[in-house]
């Protein structure tokens, strides 16, 4: 198990809070979880350099990475879930962070309706603003409105409300099923891509850090189509006196939103259009 403690020269950038999502108490010692990652990681394919970009494995799909840009003398620390879910977007635009080559900031719609134009959102269809780490993937040039498969977990940056839908507020996007309600901030210029979501709660799993030996909530949500792995701090929620989540209940809050590419690039004909970035 890794100490907690005071956390010395900081030679790498993290968001903190982020990392309490899966396990991390506010007061570890994030030094010793950087020098683990570096001995027992291993390279994330897609990245750059070997050595410079590593994930370690901490059991159900949750995962620490460590990166070093190029251009940059520090290292970063992110939370990561490699989800099964694959949620069908269609790109309105890609956005190619200067400090992070390897990243790239996603803006589209969620679960375009089949058959019509990938830009004309359907009855399911939600905004969707998210950081994908394999952007090496990605051709060239991408048709405005080509639509690939991503896989997705969301973070929570902030959570306003947790408890029966009586308690809630009125939703964003009004008719989404399940009362969902979603809505985009800003156009993908966010750190990572945000949403700010109202959704009901289906089922709540326990995992575990192995590294902290604390409990991590894997909160699945009712997004349009498909569920969506959702990770607070229960540490934030106990600040806030918010409750734990359960099935049933409905959560509210700002959410950051990361995963990869699962499919959709398609072959060499499919890689012509008009480029993003």
């Amino acid at each position: 198990m890794l100490p907690c403690g005071p956390r010395g020269a900081k030679l790498w950038a993290s968001v903190d809070f982020l990392l309490e999502c899966i396990g991390f108490p506010p007061d570890q010692d994030l030094a010793s979880v950087a020098r683990f990652a570096r001995e027992h990681g291993e390279s994330v394919p897609w990245r750059g350099p070997a050595g410079e970009h590593l994930k370690l494995s901490l059991g159900g799909g949750l995962e620490v990475r460590l990166d070093r840009e190029a251009s940059k003398s520090f290292w970063s620390l992110t939370p990561h879930f490699q989800s099964a879910q694959r949620v069908r977007v269609a790109i309105e635009s890609l956005t190619f962070p200067e400090d992070a080559p390897d990243d790239a900031l996603v803006a589209g719609w969620a679960n375009p309706p089949v058959g019509l134009s990938p830009e004309t959102p359907g009855p399911e269809s939600y905004p969707v603003r998210a950081l994908i780490s394999d952007a090496r993937r990605l051709p060239k040039r991408l048709e405005r409105g080509h639509v690939i498969a991503l896989s997705l977990a969301g973070f929570a940056l902030d959570v306003t409300y947790v408890g029966p839908d009586q308690g809630a507020r009125d939703p964003l996007i009004p008719g989404l099923p399940y009362g969902a309600a979603i809505q985009a901030l800003g156009e993908g210029g966010d750190p990572g891509g945000c949403l700010e979501v109202s959704l009901r709660v289906r089922a709540v799993r326990e995992l575990e850090n192995p590294l902290t030996g604390r409990g991590v909530d894997l909160v699945e949500v009712e997004s349009p189509g498909r569920t969506l792995p959702f990770f607070v701090s229960p540490w934030q929620l106990e600040v806030d006196r918010l409750p734990r989540p359960r099935a049933g209940w409905r959560i509210e809050g700002t959410f950051y939103l990361c995963g990869r590419i699962a499919g959709g690039l398609g072959g060499p004909s499919e890689r012509v259009g008009e480029r993003f970035g």
